[in-house]
């Protein structure tokens, strides 16, 4: 044990004090040794955020580019693997020396952190057959019909997503071509919005040993207002259908079917994109050199029309819903604007509700993000 004269005890003292700092500081990063928990919070919730923003943008450059006859391409985000570290060191140092010592005392201390976030991000292109067949497979009627029963306007939902209810047919844009939509058509969708409101018809699924799953339709009449009725009936008279049956079976067709059916031309993950594009401002600068399709007039009465909008322009917006930029304009869609909110929203439901999916081995693009 060494004995210090009492000159160098202050000293001594002072080495003490740091030395404690030193193993108190040690004590604290050892008790963050477990960074994962304390990341959760921000780290789920603003990859989310990063994830919903980049799927919006993504969906409204491809209906852009559909306006262009350019290809839409898709590439999903596979998966977010974050990888944290904390590196933390004390050190202390220095001379204690003698009185007659020429170089007298010495006390050095030092402390270091570092910190990594490095996430691993991997992309994986869409394509193969699997993904152009769930492209241009029609959707399924009772995916449509079960989002109206979730909430979603009949008008809006069923104008997107049919070319035809019992043969009656709607606004297509089919081949950069306008065929407008049968007044009685729009009549009934505005109608069915009005009657869906009331709570007026409902959805289920049926079980058949032999015929598999159906979705059926069905009519109430029991507790609603005479007005109700009233236009329940005329929603009849539109759409061909009989006037005595509550129950109709939902079947994928363009033409008329049995008198308990209800025949639904549904249109493609495809053709809802092409149709939404025909809602866009496309820049005159443009629609002068032939780079895009041709400005479709809105028909008089269409339940859609003037309605969805997507505007354009060459400055950035200040707070828009999404943008894009292409061809050196900027294609966005207004924070109020809650109906083509709505009906973008739609369209990246039925993206997933869609067999886009692919067991071919596909390319991996892997980016880490120093």
């Amino acid at each position: 044990m060494r004995i210090f004269p009492a000159k160098q005890m202050p000293l001594v003292r002072r080495v003490a004090g740091l030395l404690g700092i030193g193993l108190a500081i040690c004590a604290a990063a050892g008790g963050c040794r477990s960074l994962g928990p304390t990341t959760i919070v921000a780290d789920r919730f603003d990859y989310s955020a990063a994830i919903a923003d980049s799927w919006k943008e993504q969906a409204l450059l491809n209906i852009v580019k559909l306006r262009y006859v350019d290809l839409p391409v898709f590439v999903d985000v596979a998966s977010v693997v974050s990888g944290y570290s904390l590196q933390t060191g004390v050190s202390l140092n220095g001379t204690l020396s003698t009185e007659r010592a020429v170089q007298g005392n010495f006390l050095g201390a030092a402390v270091q952190g570092v910190y990594t976030d490095r996430p691993t991000i991997t992309y994986t292109p869409a394509m193969g057959q699997n993904f152009v067949h769930g492209l241009m497979e029609p959707i399924d009627p009772r995916n449509i019909f079960f989002m109206l029963q979730s909430g979603y306007a009949a008008d809006l939902l069923l104008g997107m997503t049919v070319e035809s209810l019992n043969g009656v047919r709607n606004r297509s844009t089919a081949a950069g071509m306008m065929r407008e939509a049968d007044p009685a058509f729009l009549r009934a969708i505005a109608l069915m919005r009005e009657v869906q409101a009331a709570g007026a018809f409902t959805m289920r699924v049926e079980e058949d040993k032999a015929k598999g799953s159906s979705a059926v339709l069905l009519f109430r009449r029991e507790g609603l207002p005479a007005d109700i009725l009233d236009k329940l009936a005329e929603i009849r008279r539109l759409l061909g259908m009989p006037t005595t049956s509550q129950r109709f079976t939902l079947v994928y067709s363009p033409m008329r079917g049995g008198d308990n059916e209800l025949t639904v031309n549904s249109r493609s993950l495809l053709q809802i994109m092409a149709a939404f594009s025909s809602y866009l401002d496309v820049p005159a600068a443009h629609l002068m050199d032939h780079s895009a399709l041709p400005a479709i007039a809105q028909p008089a009465g269409d339940a859609q029309g003037g309605m969805l909008h997507v505007y354009s322009g060459k400055e950035k917006p200040a707070d828009p819903y999404v943008s894009v930029h292409y061809r050196g304009y900027w294609f966005w869609i207004e924070q109020g604007d809650l109906r083509t909110k709505r009906a973008l929203n739609a369209v990246m439901l039925f993206f997933t509700l869609a067999n886009t999916g692919s067991k071919e081995p596909l390319p991996l693009i892997t980016i880490p993000a120093q």
